[in-house]
């Protein structure tokens, strides 16, 4: 299993990082695995909304099957499944001010069958490089909205 949590600030109000967060679409700008995520439901992006991702870590490509299924201004969470693991994204929004945004960023992902095999490798590969990766693409993104 990969448990890895950041918290860091945005200068960026709330709204406009909640609504950019809960489009999955918008992976490609700040996830840095992620190669594509297109919509795959119809209709506008609210919970049950779900998007095909294409990602490489590693060397490795994989695809999921994301679905939104906490959509609030202070609460996103993505559930990524395949049939070799379930990835979360849990993202935690506050308010610091009228321009600043906490963002408490928490992936969790759960491997299946001989993938667990991998974990504790891909587990100190989340920590020493994605998860420092995806704090400094998330805020670049957010920070020009």
């Amino acid at each position: 299993m990969v448990d890895v949590t950041r918290k860091f600030t945005a200068e960026v109000p709330i709204e406009k990082a909640a609504a950019f967060l809960r489009d999955f679409a918008n992976a490609p700008t700040w996830d840095p695995g992620t190669e594509s995520c297109t919509q795959i439901s119809d209709g506008p992006v609210g919970v049950g909304t779900q998007w095909h991702n294409v990602s490489k870590l590693f060397g490795v490509t994989t695809e999921l099957t994301y679905t939104l299924v906490t959509d609030e201004l202070n609460h996103v969470v993505l559930e990524g499944k395949n049939k070799t693991a379930t990835s979360t994204d849990d993202i935690t929004l506050t308010s610091v001010g009228p321009n600043s945004t906490e963002i408490e960023y928490h992936a969790n992902v759960e491997f299946n069958g001989a993938a667990k095999i991998a974990s504790p490798l891909l587990k100190a590969g989340f920590e020493a490089k994605v998860a420092p990766e995806t704090v400094k693409k998330m805020t670049e993104a957010l920070e020009v909205l």
